[in-house]
């Protein structure tokens, strides 16, 4: 940067400048299972995100014991107009959607009735005192391949697992466990996690009509 305002931390980490926008927290709160019989979850975002891409929401499912299974998440709105998102659970045998999250996006919001703010030379909003800044913690892909099964409708499922645990305050990425991976046929193949609290394991597990075994997607995590 040739000009402008710069920040960096004790380990010399550029924190904030009037170049570049950090992953912002622009709503935060908590998620219950509050549709169909308790399997699935709406949560609705305190105020709207005017973001044009979907904001990133990450995670953290209550509880220290039994198995926390999401799946299906999409992001409620449409582009400039984002208002929640929607969760399930995995089935009847593991935990209801219940836990804490925090959406995040690359774009400030004006929401501090004092502090500072600080936008680019396209007047974008680049950083506002009232909207902190989430942390990238950690990122893996290092599954291993456990068994393969059929689920009662007939189709492949893969499971993959890691050994796992969620230190405090840590959230994962939630976002691209909601997406339809590839598959080796026409369709796509669905893609589901699990929180093994009890065991220390994160699992992935994948379905579909042609379900291959190479699985590479990474698990994403961060902090407020």
């Amino acid at each position: 940067m040739s000009f402008g305002l710069e920040f960096t931390n004790n380990n010399n980490v550029v924190t904030v400048d009037s170049e570049f926008t950090r992953l912002v927290v622009l709503a935060k709160g908590v998620y219950v299972p509050n549709q169909e019989s308790g399997l699935g979850s709406i949560t609705n975002f305190p105020r709207t995100i005017t973001s044009q891409e979907p904001p990133l929401v990450f995670i953290r499912p209550s509880g220290s014991s039994g198995i926390a299974g999401l799946c299906l998440m999409r992001v409620v709105g449409t582009p400039g107009a984002w208002t929640g998102f929607y969760v399930r659970a995995y089935d009847v045998n593991t935990l209801q959607p219940n836990g804490s999250y925090f959406a995040c996006g690359f774009a400030a919001t004006p929401l501090a009735d004092y502090g500072m703010r600080l936008w680019d030379g396209n007047s974008k909003l680049l950083f506002d005192s009232g909207t902190p800044y989430a942390r990238f913690t950690r990122s893996f892909q290092n599954w291993t391949y456990l068994k393969s099964d059929h689920t009662p409708q007939g189709l492949p499922r893969n499971y993959y697992r890691v050994n796992f645990t969620f230190p405090v305050g840590e959230f994962m990425l939630i976002n691209t466990f909601g997406m339809p991976m590839l598959d080796d046929g026409v369709q796509s193949r669905m893609l589901y996690c699990w929180w093994d609290f009890s065991g220390n394991n994160l699992y992935a597990i994948t379905v579909g009509s042609s379900n291959p075994f190479a699985f590479f997607l990474p698990a994403v995590f961060a902090k407020l």
